[in-house]
């Protein structure tokens, strides 16, 4: 499919350093998957870490993202060996939250929850509680520094337990434990296909009983019975990725992925409740691709979902192993589907009413950051 023109009629042109201008919304990015080629090369040194399949910082970046364009969600998940040895310190985890916060601060969002696994940074004898407290010191230094520099972001955290192991309602309690300090909601993650959400309905149920919000990881690579089961048996807030949810949905026949409309799609139970009740859909274009849950970004269901009014947001899950940034995915979905400054509003206030935060945070950041914002864009 030859990408279409993504210029707006009105506003300024819609290109990368225009759109890094843009006040964006990220709900779904892997602090260990983020990581800048080079201070993983340093934390590497300092730890004594000898396994690193590249030399210098460019041949790094380079080997990660060819390494995670696998097709294969379980071998992109093998990248995260080499990031997570060197996040095994207090200062280490510090230091990559700090930056994550600057790098995500320059590229324009005003708001991100990034998450992170606490059980996989134990090997140097951490408590889960460190763990945590060294991540939420790093934000907190990222944003003064980042507000300082004349771009105020706010960072949150979720906590993320691996659905291969036993852990989930230990992390579902620390997610409890800090939700004062930083911490707004936790998640599942890791490889599905074997590992359904309901194995740890016990930390859903105690996230409830404890009015907590989280997410699941569901429909990237198992399909709809990982969405059904989030939804219907563990009932999540939102669905990281959920992009299968395409499977319930049946297009006209011949119908163009790149349209303006799907005016007799006809959407199964599944998909149907999803948009009813305006389930977010955590998209990661990049990353999806790479994991082999779509061919391509031209065969993308984004703009489907989108069209039909699905809550869909845009995100970047993990900005090392895609090379990607949250200006990246903008455009990237503007060349291909045509999408203008306005349509990129939507996605962000999608995205912003669906944080963790309080309902007052969230419509101060759309009134007073958000509209204003893409306000001057529009012209």
């Amino acid at each position: 499919m030859t990408p279409v023109d993504s210029t707006p009629p009105t506003g300024r042109p819609l290109d990368l350093p225009n759109i890094s201008l843009a006040p964006k919304v990220l709900l779904h990015d892997h602090l260990d998957g983020g990581l800048r080629p080079a201070t993983v090369l340093e934390l590497a040194r300092e730890v004594e870490y000898a396994d690193l399949p590249a030399a210098d910082a460019e041949s790094l970046g380079t080997w990660f993202r060819d390494a995670a364009d696998s097709g294969s969600l379980e071998r992109y998940l093998e990248t995260f060996a080499h990031t997570v040895a060197v996040m095994q310190t207090p200062s280490a985890l510090a230091r990559v939250a700090r930056e994550c916060v600057e790098d995500l601060a320059a590229d324009g969002v005003v708001y991100a929850e990034v998450r992170y696994a606490p059980e996989q940074h134990l090997e140097r004898g951490m408590p889960l509680d460190e763990v945590v407290e060294a991540v939420l010191a790093g934000f907190a230094e990222g944003e003064a520094q980042a507000a300082a520099a004349g771009r105020p972001i706010m960072v949150r955290c979720l906590v993320t337990a691996m659905r291969h192991a036993a852990r989930s309602r230990e992390i579902a309690e620390l997610a409890v434990r800090y939700r004062d300090a930083g911490v707004v909601g936790f998640d599942i993650a890791g490889a599905e296909a074997g590992h359904p959400p309901t194995r740890h309905l016990d930390a859903f149920e105690f996230m409830r009983a404890n009015n907590a919000h989280f997410t699941i990881h569901a429909g990237e690579a198992f399909g709809l019975p990982s969405i059904h089961e989030a939804i219907a048996f563990c009932g999540t807030d939102r669905l990281g990725h959920g992009v299968r949810v395409i499977d319930d949905i049946t297009l006209p026949e011949g119908a163009d992925l790149a349209a303006e409309s799907f005016e007799g799609a006809e959407l199964g139970q599944i998909a149907n409740i999803v948009r009813d009740k305006r389930i977010p859909l955590e998209l990661c274009p990049s990353s999806n691709v790479q994991t082999g849950a779509v061919n391509s970004i031209a065969e993308h269901p984004f703009n489907v979902l989108a069209r039909l009014r699905f809550r869909v947001t845009v995100n970047t899950d993990n900005r090392l192993m895609s090379d990607t940034t949250m200006s990246k995915e903008f455009y990237r979905l503007a060349q291909q589907f045509g999408y203008g400054w306005a349509d990129f509003e939507r996605f962000t206030v999608n995205a912003m009413k669906s944080a963790f935060i309080h309902f007052d945070e969230r419509l101060a950041l759309i009134d007073d950051v958000i509209k204003p914002g893409y306000a001057v864009l529009l012209g």
